[in-house]
């Protein structure tokens, strides 16, 4: 077999560092035992069947992911435990999604009373179960219903549907996440905490029970997580973290990284083959490995670095460290994964470019 080296592989290319992904890994399952929450890996950071079930393997309940077609990958890769953290509305769809819950367990959001009935209408004719959590909008000004009345109706509505499940809520504080001060983090927890204890209170005193409360991310896992509220955890990003997400010092490496090649060197600048069709800049730009200093511009096809000093050279291998790690895995069809600088193994990404 032939040996690579991790300066050999061909640019642009998107590297894992395996010990580091591992590592992440295996942290975060250990922060969840003699947890109340159980740890619910989101699939739309990495699309990746094969690190999903490195994250089943070491203790995840099951996956979350944002698409009915990263559901349909999963469940195809043999993953049986999944929730759709988002609504699907589409009447096609709708039918998809009711022919999938025969082969798996799947759980889906709503928010809206004509999607309780369409879901219904295609459980019911494709003979399946399809469990349902109903979104509250805790802040995110996104999905979700706000007062108890609406709540309590849809799941009153979803107890007595055919081919339904009332499961409980869905709650996720993702405008949180972020937030650089621990403290902010812990207050805006709190803050959704306190309007999802008032849903569930008033659902159950009215006789229905609401065994899942599910949302969170890897911003405020640790915090979610020591509740005794939540009982999952939808943390994505932390397997392989960003330069955003690293402000926060949560503990997790950075191992995802985009590999890219020096085509042009002059007096002052640098020009690399990786711009924006090969890294995301959503949160900024990206930053180089072992050069933090060194201005990034993205181009479509290139990035520009200021280089004043002439640090870098010609043909020289970098990486940069995106500020979205999942944006940035959307853009690429394969993970290259190193160990100790050698290339490992080359994994596809299972649901790259699946939207819909």
């Amino acid at each position: 077999m032939q040996v690579i080296r991790k300066n050999e592989i061909e640019t642009p290319a998107l590297l894992v560092d395996l010990d580091i992904l591992e590592s992440n890994i295996r942290k975060m399952a250990e922060s969840f035992q003699g947890k109340r929450a159980m740890l619910r890996p989101h699939f739309k950071i990495h699309k990746c069947a094969r690190i999903a079930h490195m994250q089943l393997a070491a203790g995840a309940k099951g996956l979350s992911c944002a698409k009915l077609s990263e559901a349909e990958v999963l469940a195809t890769s043999g993953v049986n435990d999944i929730l759709i953290a988002n609504q699907i509305v589409d009447s096609q769809k709708v039918y998809r999604l009711a022919r999938l819950a025969k082969n798996a367990r799947i759980t889906v959001c709503v928010d809206n009373t004509d999607n309780v009935a369409e879901l219904s209408k295609a459980a019911d004719a494709c003979s399946s179960t399809i469990h349902v959590l109903v979104e509250l909008e805790v802040g995110l000004n996104r999905c979700g219903v706000e007062t108890n009345e609406e709540v309590l109706k849809l799941a009153k509505q979803i107890s007595s549907s055919k081919g339904l499940v009332f499961e409980g809520f869905q709650a996720y504080a993702g405008h949180v996440c972020h937030l650089l001060d621990r403290e902010e983090r812990v207050s805006g927890t709190q803050k959704a905490e306190a309007i999802v204890k008032e849903k569930k209170e008033y659902v159950e005193a009215a006789g229905l029970e609401v065994k899942e409360i599910s949302g969170a991310g890897t911003g405020t896992y640790n915090i979610h997580g020591n509740y005794d509220l939540w009982t999952e955890i939808q943390a994505g990003a932390y397997v392989f973290m960003d330069t955003n997400y690293c402000k926060l010092n949560l503990g997790f490496g950075q191992s995802l990284t985009v590999l890219t090649g020096i085509i042009h060197k002059r007096s002052g600048i640098a020009i690399t083959d990786a711009g924006l069709k090969t890294c995301s800049n959503e949160a900024g730009p990206p930053v180089i490995l072992g050069y933090p200093e060194l201005p990034v511009v993205l181009h479509e096809e290139h990035g520009n670095i200021i280089d004043k000093n002439d640090e870098l050279r010609y043909r020289q291998k970098l990486e940069y460290m995106p500020s979205h790690c999942g944006c940035s895995v959307n853009l690429h069809d394969h993970y290259y994964c190193v160990r100790n600088d050698m290339l490992e193994a080359i994994w596809p990404i299972s649901a790259r470019g699946y939207s819909k």
